[in-house]
């Protein structure tokens, strides 16, 4: 898996409106998949809520614009980056051997990117975050720590032996239970494509008893695109798989190339990871387990200050060990230690003010160029 310097380079020039831009997205999207029309109107309700959800669902806007803001940085080394990155891009799961991981959980975006964009958009997603967070020096300096120790030693987290400040953020109640099962009740019966009804089949045990299918609205850039559950018994008790269609990552439509090979899989059974080994790309769809334990650890809110800087060494120490199955770690360091002091938070600020802008265009005028 290796990564070409001039696929890593993103759009600049001449930016369209932010509304001219989401429509020509939203038409694209259509030509990619079933595009679920509630949804997607819901996406736009939610894009209005505040400048944080409003990053979380227009990566296609970020690879378009990035370069521009950003141009000094579109030389640093690529990687197969996870594009999409922010603090709530990070959750636990059970790997092959029944331990709990913690680490990115969504590759959507997955493309070759230079690695510097994931850490400004990381860094960016601090910034904009409506809850309680470090400043802006603090969780830079956080991330940049972390990410020098991934790419030098790269790995997994796993909390059943390290990361101790982070178990107990990572902790399942008994009332995290009862809140899964009633959610899961309540998901609406729906039938599944035939695709996605053989994804769905193909990922349950032998001998599961499938009780109904459903959908469910979950996300926030990937809302508009299917996502069908089967609900099912197996051993005695109740199993859960999704299967949520997979298009290619917006980076490559914003650099108006031909969609490339998805780049999921490689980041996601990375060799530096511990991987979920229910989840899989099959028939167009991203199939996964859904379970209570399979859970994001809240950033922000409810979490101390030391905590939250823990957490962000260990974002940054993440996308370094996946950055690691690609890039040249060596030549990555080299163009780190390039950097003057504070280029982090210059560039999130820099990134910051962009996205806000987009994010008040829109808001005066939600539903311009709506399909």
């Amino acid at each position: 898996m290796s990564a070409e310097a001039g696929d890593a380079q993103p759009m600049a020039g001449d930016i369209a409106p932010f509304e001219t831009e989401n429509a020509a997205f939203e038409r694209w999207l259509g030509t990619q998949c079933d595009v679920v029309a509630d949804d997607l109107a819901y996406k736009r309700e939610r894009m209005a809520r505040n400048a944080f959800v409003f990053l979380r669902a227009t990566f296609f806007r970020w690879s378009t614009v990035i370069g521009n803001v950003c141009g000094d940085l579109a030389d640093a080394p690529p990687a197969v980056a996870v594009g999409d990155a922010h603090v709530e891009n990070f959750g636990t799961w059970r790997d092959a051997d029944g331990r709990l991981i913690w680490g990115v959980n969504d590759f959507d975006e997955a493309a070759i990117i230079a690695y510097a964009y994931d850490l400004v958009r990381l860094a960016t997603s601090v910034r904009l975050y409506p809850g309680s967070k470090p400043s802006g020096r603090e969780a830079t300096e956080a991330i940049l720590t972390g990410y020098r120790r991934g790419i030098g030693h790269p790995g997994p987290t796993i909390l059943d032996e390290a990361a101790l400040a982070m178990r107990p953020l990572a902790n399942c109640s008994d009332a995290d239970r009862f809140k899964f099962w009633v959610e899961v009740a309540g998901y609406p019966t729906g039938t599944p494509t035939a695709a996605a009804e053989e994804s769905l089949r193909a990922s349950l045990p032998a001998g599961a008893v499938i009780n109904r299918f459903a959908t469910r609205r979950k996300g926030g850039g990937s809302l508009g695109r299917p996502r069908f559950l089967a609900i099912a018994t197996w051993q005695g008790g109740t199993i859960v798989r999704e299967a949520k269609a997979l298009v290619p990552s917006a980076w490559n439509w914003a650099l108006g190339t031909p969609p490339q090979p998805t780049q999921f899989l490689a980041l996601a059974h990375g060799r530096f990871r511990a991987p979920d080994p229910f989840l899989d790309v099959h028939g167009g769809f991203v199939v996964r387990r859904i379970a209570a334990d399979s859970r994001k650890i809240e950033f922000g809110d409810g979490a101390s200050s030391d905590i939250n800087l823990k957490l962000l060494d260990a974002m940054g120490f993440d996308l370094a060990s996946i950055h690691a199955s690609g890039a040249d770690g060596a030549a990555v360091l080299q163009h780190l230690n390039r950097q003057p002091d504070g280029w982090l938070r210059t560039a999130a600020k820099a990134a910051e003010e962009s996205v806000q802008r987009d994010f008040a265009a829109f808001t005066s005028n939600p539903h311009a160029g709506a399909p």
